[in-house]
């Protein structure tokens, strides 16, 4: 049990006993203490503490760097995944584009040569067979001459055919699966950019930098609070009320809070009200009190009172 529960349950008992203690002889006021409403910042992921900004009795605004853990391998991660979207990106934009310039300009060049053995073919077509009609040249070479054209023109179409099927980008199937590696390794690079932010804690919201629990160089799991703070408005009152006074409170009502050193009482505000009923401590065994009842009542102090948590006070109405 934490010095804080400790100091609570002492407190609570003191204001039973402020309540019971004078059979038949009112009160004048109802004894309770401050309790503070904490905002407890941990570690999202596990990891050691490398920086520590917090420091303890200071004020720090929302958003403000409070710790950091070490982010070695979550930097590692994200640098993998920054070159995963590059390489994603080149992919899909090279099946966009087609073959690359060297390489369609070779092909031009075989395009070229088989145009020109196209043109031999047609000369040397042009000569033989007027030969051959004359019976000058026997029939064989007229079809040799003939089988070289159509050679030569189906290497002509051959060229052309492979300059069209580089410089087409690829094929449906192909540019949709490039483009959902790309948006794939997207997602990674902003999952890891997500976990090398969690490597650093803002502050939530302003206020006092109460207590630190971790300093730097130690471990800490998820979910370990690891900074506490006490935002503007934090303090409430805790009090009980015996029963037969419950319906003098309402929410909303105002209360009047005394303590040792302040020069005036300071009104708090109602903001709870227990709908169970407790029964005194068990530390008072007269027959007369031991079964009566009470309400636990919080009430919300303002700012800037002067109040400090485990406070021990006076509340009336």
């Amino acid at each position: 049990m934490t010095g804080r529960n400790l100091l609570r349950l002492s407190l609570t008992g003191l204001a039973f006993i402020g309540l019971t203690a004078c059979l038949g002889e009112e009160e004048p006021a109802h004894l309770g203490y401050v309790e503070a409403e904490w905002t407890y910042v941990s570690a999202p992921a596990a990891g050691r503490i490398t920086e520590m900004q917090a420091k303890e009795g200071e004020t720090v605004e929302a958003g403000m760097l409070l710790f950091r853990l070490d982010s070695t391998a979550e930097e590692a991660a994200l640098a993998e995944a920054e070159a995963q979207v590059r390489q994603a990106a080149a992919q899909a934009e090279n099946l966009e584009t087609g073959a690359r310039r060297p390489e369609v300009q070779q092909l031009r060049a075989r395009l070229d040569e088989a145009q020109a053995r196209l043109n031999r073919a047609l000369k040397d077509r042009d000569r033989i067979l007027p030969l051959v009609e004359q019976g000058l040249e026997p029939q064989s070479r007229a079809d040799a001459a003939e089988s070289e054209v159509e050679a030569a023109q189906a290497a002509v179409r051959s060229a052309r055919e492979a300059i069209d099927v580089a410089t087409l980008p690829g094929r449906p199937a192909e540019q949709a699966a490039a483009g959902s590696a790309a948006i794939s390794a997207e997602a990674r690079k902003r999952a890891a950019e997500y976990r090398l932010e969690e490597r650093s804690s803002q502050a939530p919201e302003g206020g006092r930098v109460e207590e630190i629990f971790y300093r730097v160089g130690e471990y800490v799991t998820p979910g370990q609070p690891v900074v506490s703070i006490l935002p503007p408005g934090g303090l409430k009152v805790r009090f009980f009320v015996p029963e037969a006074e419950l319906p003098q409170i309402s929410i909303g009502r105002t209360v009047r809070v005394k303590a040792d050193g302040l020069d005036s009482p300071v009104e708090a505000t109602v903001s709870f009200i227990s709908h169970e009923a407790e029964f005194t401590p068990p530390v008072i065994y007269s027959r007369n009190t031991r079964g009566k009842l009470v309400f636990l009542i919080e009430a919300d102090l303002p700012q800037q009172t002067g109040f400090h948590p485990g406070l021990p006070v006076e509340v009336d109405w």
